[in-house]
């Protein structure tokens, strides 16, 4: 403040550079550092001992809110845009468990599954079924003393215990790859169950950040509305 400014109670702003009241004016010096910032990136040049009216004070306030404000637009845009890229370094870990399975598939492997899943069936059963009483119908009844198999029938026993023993390990390949198909639909669950994880941790780390920096802004946004209104409250007392 200059002696002269002192000696008539008013003094120049140092944006605008009209003389005006000190009630209308307000120092440089008590000003919000954030919005000292926002003039002196307008006038690198400014006297920081010197006042400023208050409609330029209202406009580089209302600048500062309009900057903040987008500036969480972009930030918002910036967490999107890294959540997206972290979550595409990854390849995608839900894989055709089943298709990956069937294209490495041997001839030997096909026909293990189809005669297992044939022997578990109700077709095998009725027509093994039907065999059997047809077998010793035709060695009692039918043929009489010239059977083939006569009673206890130990062609048929013969039969079976081999089909029993060629059955056997046809199903327990058919189980073993039944396995190896479920352990790789687990493996693939726990990965999706992974990717989930993560996606689920970087969504709290964005709402975290969000709700730290909306509340400071919004605390600093309402700290500006105040001074505004007060400084509007004091203006209108002067006046009246």
């Amino acid at each position: 403040m200059t002696a002269k400014e002192a000696a008539t109670d008013e003094a120049v702003c140092r944006i605008c550079g009209r003389t005006l009241p000190f009630r209308e004016l307000t120092p440089l010096g008590l000003l919000r550092p954030q919005v000292l910032d926002q003039i002196h990136a307008e006038r690198p040049d400014l006297d920081p001992s010197g006042f400023i009216c208050r409609d330029d004070l209202d406009r580089f306030r209302v600048q500062h809110v309009r900057r903040v404000l987008q500036e969480q637009i972009g930030e918002i845009a910036e967490l999107d845009q890294a959540m997206i890229e972290r979550l595409a370094s990854h390849d995608l870990v839900s894989a055709p468990v089943d298709a990956e399975i069937d294209r490495t598939t041997t001839t030997g492997q096909r026909i293990a599954d189809r005669v297992a899943a044939f022997g578990g069936s109700w077709t095998f059963i009725i027509l093994f079924g039907v065999v059997l009483v047809a077998w010793m119908a035709l060695n009692t009844v039918m043929l009489g003393m010239r059977a083939f198999d006569p009673f206890p029938y130990i062609l048929l026993n013969l039969i079976l215990s081999c089909l029993a023993a060629i059955q056997a390990p046809v199903i327990m390949m058919s189980q073993n790859r039944q396995e190896a198909r479920d352990r790789r639909r687990a493996e693939n669950d726990y990965l999706v169950n992974m990717k989930a994880e993560l996606e689920i941790r970087l969504l709290h780390e964005k709402l975290d950040h969000l709700l730290h920096r909306e509340w400071a802004r919004l605390l600093e946004i309402q700290e500006i509305q105040i001074e505004m209104m007060r400084g509007r409250d004091r203006e209108r007392d002067g006046t009246g």
